[in-house]
């Protein structure tokens, strides 16, 4: 009854120990598998950024064909570079590794300006803004410069002209003849100077009425520019017939005073103001972390899961092919597991096959046909390595022998029984 019991649980062990691999392998599988729709989607989001980036440069068409070499290159690049080893072949190794670093390069260069544009679309909003207030302070600060000027040289005339008529009254001005130096009163003296004295305070009133006109378009104008994040559209329009109405009003009292116009700016309308980015270099100058980094995150996936890839061979063998492979590699004597914990065999002819002049065409014409399928990895002149898929093969191989002499085996036993069963 312990028998029983003993061997049910052993079963019943060993059964889920084999569901458990059969699902890992399962998930494993639907992950090797899943791996190519996403790298499909990486090189096309890729592909539409660079794209983007490069038909600002050159002609659509042209920059469709070169988005689609890159991107295959740094797909193709990847997957061949997994599989090449820096001693195997150096000059091709750096030539692949050349080629990979300039399509990605490339990449992200021109990927760049379509991250940009996205992550620095406020900060541009926002600049573009700042540049419109700047601009429109700066003339407003050179119009308030020029009219405390204008002020000043008004007040000190009608000061002068002040002083000039009481001095006449008094008879105490410097140009009363010396009869009437002295001599009180509203003479015909004191009348030419008191003339002066009116048409100077009628030109002063006049100068600042005009000036209270301007500082109500000055104030219309501030508080547009102010209020531009609010209703952008409305107060750009605003803003812009705002400048033409204190360049209008300033100007005339300017010219008059015989004082120098300031430049007025020349703000953009909201057509400007709400158009996007035009790619260029100068977006390098203004160097953005984030939209470099999202670039660079998109090729590197893009270029990891290509590596990762590489483990999955072009397509598997035909039955005959792998009695082939199988009885052709086992003809090799040399075998250690090396530092990426794969199965690394010699693939060079030791010194007893030398001597006695082993011809190994069969076997070397194996390795070849598995390099050239993406079973084996070449090391260095000398060895090879097995690739992940080569695994399962091999081991389908050996326990079909194990089966193989287990039931020759068994048959010899019966047959041994049976003789001595009949002696």
């Amino acid at each position: 009854m312990l028998v029983a019991k003993n061997k049910a649980l052993t079963i019943n062990q060993g059964g889920l120990g084999s569901l458990l691999n059969r699902i890992q392998t399962l998930f494993v599988g639907m992950l090797k598998i899943w791996s190519i729709p996403i790298v499909l989607m990486l090189s096309i989001a890729s592909g539409f950024t660079t794209y983007y980036g490069l038909s600002h440069f050159i002609v659509p068409w042209i920059a469709l064909v070169i988005t689609i070499a890159i991107q295959s290159i740094i797909v193709i690049c990847s997957l061949e570079i997994a599989g090449i080893h820096w001693k195997a072949n150096r000059l091709r190794y750096l030539s692949v590794l050349l080629s990979l670093s300039v399509a990605i390069m490339a990449s992200i260069t021109f990927s760049y300006f379509k991250f940009y544009e996205v992550s620095q679309s406020s900060n541009i909003r926002i600049s573009r803004i700042n540049d419109m207030r700047k601009a429109g302070n700066d003339y407003l600060d050179s119009i308030l410069l020029i009219k405390s000027d204008i002020l000043k040289e008004l007040n000190k005339e009608l000061e002068k002209a002040t002083t000039d008529v009481s001095q006449a009254y008094f008879g105490t001005h410097s140009q009363v003849p010396a009869a009437y130096k002295n001599m009180v009163g509203e003479g015909a003296f004191w009348r030419h100077y008191n003339e002066r004295y009116q048409i100077k305070k009628i030109q002063f009133d006049q100068m600042d009425k005009e000036f209270h006109q301007l500082d109500e378009h000055i104030r219309m104008l501030q508080t547009s520019l102010n209020h531009l994040t609010v209703d952008t559209e409305k107060n750009i329009l605003n803003a812009i017939v705002g400048v033409q109405e204190v360049q209008l009003q300033f100007n005339k009292i300017a010219t008059r005073s015989g004082h120098t116009v300031p430049q007025a700016p020349v703000l953009m309308t909201y057509d400007q103001f709400s158009q996007d980015v035009t790619p260029s270099f100068a977006m390098w100058t203004d160097f953005s972390l984030f939209a470099f980094a999202c670039a660079a995150m998109v090729d590197f996936f893009t270029f990891l899961l290509s590596y990762r890839l590489e483990t999955t061979a072009p397509g598997p063998l035909s039955e005959h092919e792998q009695e082939l492979v199988f009885e052709c590699l086992r003809q090799f004597s040399e075998f250690r597991i090396n530092e990426n914990d794969e199965l690394e065999m010699v693939i060079e002819k030791s010194d007893l096959e030398r001597a006695r002049r082993y011809s190994d065409w069969s076997r070397m014409f194996a390795v070849g046909f598995l390099l050239s399928r993406g079973f084996l990895r070449k090391i260095d002149e000398r060895s090879v390595e097995f690739a992940p898929n080569l695994y399962p093969l091999i081991a389908e191989r050996m326990g079909a022998k194990l089966r193989q002499i287990k039931a020759e085996s068994l048959a010899a036993s019966k047959a041994d029984n049976n003789q001595v069963s009949d002696e």
